[in-house]
């Protein structure tokens, strides 16, 4: 996570919103490619009504639980923590929160909170273009006809790419090939989603983008700027303070119960 990522970042998004910008129907170009005038389906959407191609549907499936996976030991530290708040936490309290806040804040707050929510984007498979009855709006057009769980960006992209925030804690020399991997997952997922008519080219690049930039400020925050750069202890510290009161509460509640009964 330094400033040659950052830079990647903002030349990607700067040369994907230009052109979109300029030509937005190049999304539909790519879409079209996937989709079958024929049957007025998404080719992969028929050829899985057809029985066929199923294990891209389980492999849609594997790349969210791979999400859960990367995640799940800070989820199992955290909860030991709260239980056993003496107990050292197994995971470094950095790492918690910071691939909790990351997951929270990107594929939760940013894609799935806010702009899927909020956007108004048609997904492809709802626009007349494929045989839908929505019209076609660019990526940064607000005022499209989707009332609920939009088109931008993928969620299910984002929480792709949010790998990136486990992958920066990789070692150091194996941190370059980490991230490439994360390229390749995130991009795959996308893939999929564009394949089935879920979503447009500029939802998938702009939700990788996006989930970047605040795994970016994160890692940061925590870790590189040192105004506000925490520590491990401190953390373990913090969230002792805050079960200990509560654990000593409950304590002194079920010895209340216990004496009441007797």
């Amino acid at each position: 996570m330094n400033r040659t990522g950052l830079t990647i970042a903002f030349v990607f998004a700067a040369a994907v919103g230009a052109v979109l910008g300029v030509f937005p129907q190049l999304d539909l170009i790519i879409s079209g490619w996937l989709f079958d005038p024929d049957s007025g389906q998404f080719t992969l959407s028929r050829q899985m009504l057809a029985g066929r191609h199923g294990w891209l549907a389980t492999a849609r499936d594997a790349g969210m639980w791979a999400v859960v996976a990367l995640v799940a030991p800070a989820v199992v530290a955290l909860i030991v923590k709260t239980v056993r708040p003496q107990a050292a936490l197994v995971v470094p309290g950095r790492a918690v929160v910071y691939l909790l806040v990351t997951l929270a804040l990107a594929p939760g707050l940013m894609a799935n909170g806010l702009l899927k929510e909020h956007g108004g984007r048609s997904r492809p498979i709802d626009v007349k273009d494929f045989a839908g009855t929505d019209r076609f709006v660019p990526w940064w057009d607000l005022r499209g006809e989707c009332p609920q769980n939009c088109s931008f960006v993928s969620g299910e992209s984002s929480g792709a790419f949010w790998a990136f925030a486990p992958a920066s804690l990789a070692p150091a020399q194996l941190r370059p090939l980490a991230y490439g991997a994360v390229i390749v997952f995130g991009s795959a997922i996308g893939a999929l989603r564009m394949a089935f008519g879920g979503h447009f080219f500029s939802d998938v690049a702009f939700a990788g983008v996006f989930t970047f930039l605040i795994v970016w400020c994160a890692h940061g925050l925590i870790y590189r700027w040192r105004a506000t750069a925490l520590s491990d202890q401190a953390i373990e510290r913090a969230i002792e303070r805050l079960v200990t009161p509560i654990h000593r509460m409950l304590g002194r509640s079920g010895a209340a119960r216990r004496g009441g009964s007797g």
